[in-house]
């Protein structure tokens, strides 16, 4: 018998291809398949194999990545139940589960992150009230709260920031942190805030290297979205600003450094990098002031985040159209003197 013989009283048919070549000894008996027989055609030289406690490979010979991850899934939904004794949740393959790290790097396309065949281990992203225990080629990364997963090819995916605050937690080569990282934000897989959050709620921004590659992934971050703010201006016609400039008042103190700034209108544009719900103290206390301060002298400052450059640039344009049609009606401001930043 193969994963192509029909199993009798259920055949396999309903099953993907993948599906019919890696199924749990519940599984199999629910085909007609007792657990005596499966552990006999699971013996040394026999058509199958246990991949992992109570998942079966049918067919000999090495698993393939995707029936290494849908074992690894088939086994955090197998194994026990939570902390308050219910059962693990879901009718997909894992339950309450979904793949992270660095496999979820590879299944994600990253240059960087090595080839999913190549992995030694699969992290599975679990609720922390699961009573599981690493074995094989599967480890557990626990979290008190799940992140809505992400299907890639049927496969439950840990959001990229989330993926790749738990790959870098378990890495410590520097170079490759860098390029992860960097990479994430340089082919818009995600926003360098929400990376940066992640990170920080994983308590990794203490380690020396993952700090140095999260300046160069702010950066990268804030370069890109320098480019989309240009591409957004332009695209969308609008009258060309002076393009990263700082304010002054005339024999006084710097005002600040804004992205964009409208000299005839008084409007500015700045680019908000900072990482959701980080710096806070910094914002009031800094770049809030700043900005308070450029509004007190009639300057608007119209406020814009990566994220909002990407997704929604028509949107933002017609904010700032908005702002620099509006000062038609407001005093004129103050004459500031504009420098190169």
């Amino acid at each position: 018998m193969s994963h192509n013989t029909p199993l009798s009283p259920r055949p396999l048919h309903h099953l993907s291809d993948v599906q019919r070549r890696v199924l749990t000894t519940r599984q199999l008996r629910e085909h007609g398949v007792t657990a005596s027989v499966a552990a006999e055609r699971c013996r040394a030289g026999g058509p199958w194999q246990q991949i992992l406690p109570g998942v079966h490979l049918l067919h000999p010979g090495p698993a393939t990545s995707e029936e290494r991850l849908l074992a690894a899934l088939l086994y955090t939904a197998s194994r026990g139940q939570g902390a308050d004794g219910s059962a693990p949740g879901g009718g997909e393959p894992g339950g309450e589960a979904m793949i992270t790290g660095l496999a979820a790097l590879a299944l994600r396309h990253f240059s960087s992150a090595p080839p999913l065949a190549s992995l030694d281990h699969i992290d599975v992203l679990v609720p922390r009230t699961r009573r599981l225990r690493a074995t094989g080629f599967v480890r557990f990364v626990r979290a008190g709260t799940l992140p809505a997963p992400q299907y890639l090819a049927g496969v439950p995916t840990a959001p990229v920031a989330r993926a790749l605050a738990d790959a870098v937690a378990r890495l410590t080569d520097a170079v490759l942190v860098r390029r992860l990282l960097t990479e994430s934000v340089r082919h818009g897989h995600c926003e360098a805030a929400a990376v940066v959050a992640e990170l920080n709620s994983a308590r990794l921004l203490s380690r020396p290297h993952v700090v140095d590659a999260v300046d160069a992934l702010l950066a990268e971050g804030r370069a890109i979205a320098e480019g989309r703010l240009y591409d957004m201006v332009r695209g969308h016609h609008l009258p060309e600003p002076l393009w990263n400039v700082e304010l002054r008042l005339p024999g006084g103190p710097a005002l600040g450094g804004v992205d964009a700034y409208w000299r005839e209108q008084a409007v500015a544009v700045e680019i908000d990098a900072r990482a959701p719900r980080q710096d806070e103290e910094l914002w009031r206390g800094g770049f809030g002031r700043k900005r308070e301060h450029l509004e007190r002298l009639g300057i608007t400052v119209v406020r814009v985040t990566p994220k909002r450059l990407r997704e929604s640039p028509e949107e933002q344009a017609a904010v700032v159209r908005t702002a620099l049609i509006a000062a038609a009606d407001r005093d004129p401001a103050p004459y500031v003197v504009v420098l190169p930043r």
